[in-house]
């Protein structure tokens, strides 16, 4: 990609345990920092809510702490959509390994999902997008990208059994052709504005934090909170590499004109019409075919960026091949689109116990669609991804210690493999790493991979070990 990615996945916890969530995310937490296991546990309070010891940043460069309940897991910083998906795929693999050695594999279960059944909760996946600071943000070229983060979910949503009561008081579910037992997207019953600072309580499709965790004069982190967990491959690798592509597209001001008369209320009543037509309503009050739209940002990205790299034009195939079965044959992305999916297999679930959409039955199977272990997740088992976005169990075992080695995640991980060696206090972050005794070591600039960069700083933290 053109720039680095990184996603922070909230994991779903289910157990039969009487003691709950909360004790079994606290164990696991605990394993995967004990004896220094897959990373070094933070030694100061990060946060109010952020105390010593409730994370820590991961020998593979990513992090995994524990956030209002939920255990949270963050990849290192990415170059490449296949980096990404192995290492948001190793977050998995450790979850899956700590439930094993922690003998709870029978009663405490992981899952990739966005809603609680139950209470009517919702928790995120946030994917990080760096951006250049001289990107042209002019009000047309920002509300076209609102445009594209609206339309994705056709490709980018993971499906959900159900609907909160707030869809229900606002009409959501009452319109013409919408279903109010299986939607499109988890996320969007939640979110309320278009762009928005906070991310608690009043959700936006585009969170407007300037928080680049990088050198600000250079750079800006676009934080997206909207999107679904993705399970399939080939769902994750669509949803954050055509997302990479309309940045590029930005930065150099090849926007298409495309702005939507409202992107919240379009994100809402798309995501309740999962046999379609999905029409949306333009600013300048033309109703449109949302696929035709994404066709057009297929287009321009083709016609600005095919024949760069090899990633690129295999995603451009991927794209196209994608918006084609959404427009005539849908099942044909079986095993490639999450909701697709899910819905493919539920309604013949439905159809051979002869349930009806609103049994409980479903809630249930809409959890084991998102379970982490691949011998159990349902999702998982229809996973038919291009051959290019296959990795093998090795690679993402490997993912789990180790950092890509062409972003500055290699200079993180081998900065706290010294430290673990040594008994002195030190704090630890995306963009800086801090030692007693020692300099503070700049990580502000996200592509820089050498650890030869740090030759001296670990030079110094030697002689203070002798």
């Amino acid at each position: 990609m053109n720039r680095v990615v990184g996603l922070e996945t909230e994991y779903g916890c289910l157990t039969t345990d009487p003691s709950g969530p909360p004790s079994a995310v606290g164990r696991v937490r605990n394993w995967i920092f004990e004896k220094a296991r897959f990373g070094l546990p933070d030694m100061h309070q990060r946060d109010w809510d952020e105390p010593a010891g409730n994370g820590g940043f991961l020998f593979n460069g990513g992090r995994a702490y524990v956030d209002m309940g939920h255990l949270e897991y963050c990849t290192p910083e990415c170059l490449s959509l296949i980096d990404l998906l192995r290492y948001d795929s190793a977050g998995d693999a450790i979850l899956v390994q700590a439930t094993k050695d922690l003998k709870m594999a029978g009663h405490v279960s992981f899952i990739r999902n966005n809603i609680d059944h139950y209470s009517g909760a919702t928790f995120g996946c946030h994917e990080n997008y760096l951006v250049r600071r001289s990107a042209p943000l002019t009000e047309p070229n920002v509300l076209s990208l609102l445009a594209f983060l609206t339309l994705r979910q056709l490709y980018g949503g993971a499906g959900r059994v159900g609907a909160t009561p707030g869809a229900e008081l606002r009409g959501d579910v009452s319109r013409p052709g919408t279903d109010s037992h299986f939607q499109i997207s988890q996320r969007a019953d939640y979110i309320n504005n278009d762009l928005f600072e906070w991310v608690q309580f009043n959700r936006a499709i585009i969170n407007t934090r300037d928080e680049p965790l990088a050198d600000a004069r250079k750079y800006r982190r676009l934080h997206l909170l909207h999107g679904d967990t993705s399970v399939l491959p080939t769902t994750l690798l669509l949803k954050v590499g055509t997302t990479s592509l309309i940045l590029d597209l930005l930065e150099a001001d090849l926007m298409p004109r495309i702005v939507l008369a409202d992107a919240v209320l379009s994100f809402r009543g798309m995501s309740h019409q999962p046999d379609g037509p999905w029409l949306t309503t333009l600013a300048d009050g033309r109703t449109e075919d949302a696929v035709k739209l994404l066709f057009d940002f297929h287009e321009a990205a083709r016609k600005e960026f095919e024949g760069r790299d090899p990633e690129t034009d295999i995603l451009l195939d991927v794209w196209r091949e994608t918006l084609s079965g959404l427009a005539g044959q849908p099942e044909s992305l079986v095993g490639k689109v999450d909701w697709i999916s899910k819905r493919w297999l539920f309604q013949r679930f439905v159809e051979q116990e002869q349930i009806e959409w609103s049994d409980p039955w479903l809630r249930a199977m809409d959890l084991e669609f998102h379970h982490v272990d691949r011998d159990r997740s349902l999702g998982l088992a229809l996973d038919a991804p291009p051959s290019a976005w296959e990795l093998t169990p090795e690679e993402i075992s490997q993912a789990t210690l180790q950092a890509p080695l062409n972003t500055r995640a290699n200079i993180r991980s081998h900065i706290m493999n010294e430290l673990r060696h040594h008994s002195i206090r030190y704090f630890v972050d995306w963009e800086v790493i801090d030692a007693e005794g020692l300099t503070s070591l700049n990580l502000m600039n996200p592509f820089e991979a050498s650890p030869e960069s740090v030759t001296h700083w670990c030079r110094q933290l030697a002689d203070l070990r002798e």
